[in-house]
């Protein structure tokens, strides 16, 4: 008996091997098809990931220009032009983008025992606090066009005292 079963199974195995050719032809017909699906959806996978990855880390060098322009900002003899210009070449230098689509705002919180300086950092005074604002258009900072962010805006905070 068991030479029997272990003999069938044989004999099933050999008979799976040889498929008629038209059978391996139809299988390559099909396995194209669910290529002609599946690959598309596989690459807008990957091109999503790489676009919101770039956007992840442009975004931490929009944090790290906020941060060094407050660092500027809050030293004495420092001006409103000089603290943009730091923010813009530091993201020149580091994402490629140009001056003009980097916007950087000041705005600085007067101390209580100070006068307010009106938004000029070279009349504000010791215990202020500064802060700085940058925003860089995700589409000056994109990888690939028609991208998945578009008209999104990447932006940066930092607030220091003044010293």
């Amino acid at each position: 008996m068991q030479k029997l079963s272990f003999h069938h199974k044989t004999s099933q195995r050999l008979y799976r091997s040889q498929q008629p050719v038209t059978c391996v032809r139809a299988r390559r017909g099909a396995a194209l098809v669910e290529a002609a699906i599946v690959l598309p959806l596989f690459f807008l996978t990957i091109f999503a990931i790489v676009e919101f990855g770039r956007a992840m880390m442009v975004s931490q060098l929009v944090t790290n220009a906020a941060r060094l322009g407050a660092r500027a900002a809050i030293l004495e003899g420092s001006s409103n032009t000089d603290v943009t210009k730091t923010i813009t070449d530091f993201l020149k230098q580091s994402t490629n983008v140009n001056a003009a689509d980097v916007t950087v705002a000041i705005e600085i919180l007067p101390d209580p025992d100070n006068k307010d300086p009106a938004g000029q950092l070279s009349s504000s005074n010791l215990g202020d606090i500064i802060t700085v604002k940058v925003d860089v258009p995700f589409n000056n900072v994109a990888l690939l066009p028609g991208t998945f962010l578009k008209g999104k805006k990447l932006n940066g905070i930092a607030s220091m005292r003044h010293e």
